[in-house]
């Protein structure tokens, strides 16, 4: 029987993850039913409706009472699902209750407030993972702190460095983008601006049984500017942060999570770009704990969570671009920059959801071999720590002279096959020299540790 639905069939980054359910047709329906219950009983808390309508449309809010896909379908009439919404849950309430529904707000309020709402509870899952994968790499830099291990720049050895220096850099990376992550959920905004965001159906609504109220009362017409606590009480019912002003045109929250999800994006790709190099066949220093298999190859260990990494890597800076883009916003109410953002929004959210349950898999399971790493800062017969013979060499015989001594040995080593070390013990100058010692590449891994204990004193 066939199946319209997207399942997740190819995107393995998403599928699974908590951000896949926390951003799905029915999470952003539930989210458009708490954004209107929400502002009907912020109104009914500043007197503007009756408390009975309140109640009833939070009770009638509920998402498995409509048809999503029915709603889908209407949506497209006007535009955007808010509408035919307004309209299902107009008539899932009570009558007498029915005119306070969606009373003095515009669609853009409704849908903006549900994406923050998303947003809001589609970040708690993926922060956590961000905390385990730090937790998880900061055993690794511990526990490796003094392992000796080729540093590499622009693809060739360069000097040693430790492996728990570079665990404890991928793991500062992981922490800036909690950081900020963590910085604009905080922020995330309700959205409450009416048709042009000015509030003014709200002052209209406030309801003329309120005027009339007033008026009797001697107390004359409500001031508009009472509508601002309106606003205020709306974020606190959502728990959100409350608008200085409506933003239907000024899309700084969507620019702010469009960039901290992709600086996350990017941050948990440099971990899988290095686990990826370091888990080459010819390199082997680290491998994936449960590596994936291949369909042809039966001996394959692919590093499944690092490729998926990657490719979430890849992906993530044209989402944001979109996002970025929506920004030059036109009017009050833009027409195609405000629609472009919805489901970019939702599929940034699902990807760097899912990339951060993949890092925290990766970090968790993922094997260091210390003696390959050895191995290949074997290599190049003591080569790696060139730079420290030059630094000696250059105090004993002048830095011209030590120059041409090492690129001389350097072409013995090469050449030969021999160790730098047996290649410069011919030289008088360096007779009583511990050439051993200075050729190892343990010892000379400079700060490295003291590097890491400081990375690691953050939290």
């Amino acid at each position: 029987m066939s199946d319209d639905r997207d399942v997740g069939l190819l995107d393995p980054v998403r599928v699974g993850a908590a951000a896949e359910a926390a951003t799905g047709d029915t999470a952003f329906l539930q989210a458009m039913l708490d954004a209107e219950a929400a502002l009907t009983r912020a109104q009914a808390a500043v007197g503007l409706v009756p408390g009975e309508a309140a109640r009833a449309l939070t009770e009638a809010a509920r998402a498995d009472r409509f048809d999503v896909r029915d709603l889908a379908l209407r949506a497209r009439a006007g535009g955007n699902p808010v509408i035919p919404l307004v309209a299902a849950l107009t008539a899932a309430v009570p009558d007498a209750h029915a005119p306070y529904v969606h009373c003095g707000a515009t669609s853009q309020d409704i849908l903006d407030t549900a994406s923050m709402l998303v947003a809001h509870r589609a970040t708690r899952p993926l922060l956590a993972d961000l905390e385990r994968t730090a937790d998880a790499l900061a055993r690794l830099a511990a526990a490796h702190r003094d392992t000796p291990m080729p540093g590499r720049t622009l693809t060739q050895h360069a000097v040693p460095t430790t492996f728990g220096l570079k665990a404890a850099g991928w793991r500062s990376l992981v922490l800036d983008a909690r950081d900020r992550l963590s910085a604009v959920r905080r922020s995330l905004p309700a959205q409450l601006g009416g048709a042009a965001g000015t509030l003014a159906a709200f002052h209209a609504y406030a309801c003329a049984s309120t005027y009339a109220e007033s008026e009797a009362a001697g107390g004359g017409p409500v001031p508009a500017e009472s509508m601002l606590v309106l606003v205020g009480a709306y974020a606190r019912e959502l728990g959100l942060a409350e608008p200085a002003m409506p933003w239907h045109a000024l899309r700084t929250p969507v620019a702010d999570l469009a960039g901290a999800l992709a600086f996350t994006a990017g941050a948990l790709g440099r971990l899988a770009a290095d686990v990826l190099m370091l888990s080459r066949t010819e390199i082997g220093e680290v491998s994936e704990g449960a590596g994936g298999g291949s369909s042809a190859m039966p001996h394959k260990a692919n590093p499944v969570r690092a490729t998926l990494l990657a490719a979430a890597a890849r992906r993530a800076p044209a989402l944001a671009a979109v996002l970025y883009g929506c920004v030059a916003a036109e009017d009050e109410r833009p027409a195609g920059a405000w629609h472009a953002e919805w489901e970019t929004l939702r599929d940034l959210l699902r990807l760097v959801g899912g990339a951060a349950r993949d890092a925290g898999d990766l970090a968790t399971g993922l094997r260091v071999h210390p003696e390959r790493m050895r191995t290949n800062l074997d290599l190049t017969g003591g080569m790696v720590v060139s730079e420290r013979l030059m630094a000696v060499l250059a105090a004993r015989l002048g830095r011209a002279r030590a120059r041409d001594l090492l690129t001389e040995a350097a072409h013995t080593v090469r050449g030969s096959g021999v160790g730098l070390a047996e290649a410069l013990s011919s030289e008088p100058a360096l007779r009583g020299v511990d050439l051993v010692s200075l050729t190892d590449p343990a010892h000379y891994t400079g700060a490295a540790a003291a590097l890491t204990d400081r990375a690691l004193a953050r939290r």
